[in-house]
């Protein structure tokens, strides 16, 4: 079973730390909302990876090519507009810390996730077959995995949110440009996941 929990952990840290969408975010309500707000925003994965988990592991292997491509396009939206309010916030330095309240936060992080192809990649081929070949061998084994990995992921979230966080003492101007540069982050992810989706596309 160490073998195992060892395992969950270390797929998890390095999930967590990689940065992606869900880290670009996590940024950006940072630099708008604060840490305090945006902390719960850590426990995302433990409600969009239900249904990741579902699909990856029972249909997504079976599913045409179009719907990945379809999901990786809707993520690109969705970044798009993320990146769209924080620049409007960005214009306006006076609202920040002000706005989002931490349950839109979490939900928000959940959505991002959600729409975030590299979990369902991840499901797919490394922790989907690494649940399934623990749960084989022994139903605690495939707990213990899937426990060590979503409380790696929790903790390690949240660690990275307190380091955002510490972005705040650089007062208003640091707060602002943060908030730039994250809505940058966004939207330059957006448009990435959209224009690889059309190339993809204009490839086939």
């Amino acid at each position: 079973m160490l073998e195992y929990l060892l395992l969950g952990c270390s797929l998890a840290f390095a999930a967590a730390i990689q940065p992606g969408p869900l880290q670009a975010f996590l940024v950006s309500r940072v630099a708008l909302a604060g840490w305090r707000r945006t902390i719960p925003a850590s426990l995302s994965p433990l409600l969009s990876d239900g249904p990741i988990a579902l699909v990856a592991l029972l249909a997504l292997r079976q599913l045409p090519v179009w719907f990945q491509d379809l999901l990786r396009a809707a993520g690109g939206l969705l970044l798009i507009y993320l990146a769209w309010s924080a620049f409007v916030q960005w214009q306006k330095p006076e609202q920040l810390g002000a706005s989002g309240s931490a349950p839109r936060t979490f939900l928000e992080a959940a959505l991002v996730n959600l729409l975030n192809p590299n979990p369902y990649l991840g499901w797919t081929l490394v922790l989907g077959p690494a649940v399934l070949a623990a749960w084989n061998e022994n139903g605690s084994c495939a707990v213990a995995l899937l426990l060590a990995f979503y409380g790696t992921m929790v903790i390690t979230l949240a660690g990275f949110i307190l380091l955002a966080g510490t972005a705040r003492c650089l007062g208003s101007r640091g707060q602002r440009a943060l908030v730039g540069i994250s809505a940058a982050v966004l939207a330059g992810l957006g448009v990435y996941l959209l224009s690889s989706t059309i190339w993809r596309l204009g490839a086939v």
